[in-house]
């Protein structure tokens, strides 16, 4: 896809995972796509792979995610909310995007990736 098209997957990607709406995240992944979680051994292909990102779908607003690139693909700084209220560093997801929609998701749960990619500890203000 072109750098714009990248963008909108991302920017939908994004929008889907902070509404917790299921029905936007499966229409953006592709009937082949993929989902890895480093830094366990776990991945899912095709339908377990919808149905493993859908899974991480929790209350709407309890994700925020933050634009970037990792490896020259669209990627998003992740914080997820807290016990106590507040959105903490989770990780980052790198999407592997084609013109069709999202054929790979490799979400990494480790929360330093958000500081080592310039973001700070707290989300960034809606």
């Amino acid at each position: 896809p072109t750098e714009a098209e990248a963008r909108q997957l991302l920017a939908a990607y994004i929008k889907a995972f902070e509404t917790s709406d299921a029905a936007a995240l499966a229409e953006l992944l592709r009937r082949d796509a993929t989902l890895e979680l480093p830094p366990s051994a776990t991945w899912f292909a095709g339908a377990a792979a919808k149905a493993g990102a859908v899974a991480g779908l929790f209350s709407p607003g309890d994700w925020r995610m933050a634009p970037t690139q990792a490896n020259g693909q669209p990627a998003a700084a992740v914080w997820l909310r807290g016990p106590d209220g507040h959105h903490h560093p989770y990780g980052l997801a790198v999407l592997t995007v084609s013109t069709s929609g999202i054929a790979g998701i490799v979400a990494i749960a480790d929360p330093a990736l958000v500081g080592l990619f310039g973001f700070p500890a707290e989300p960034p203000a809606r």
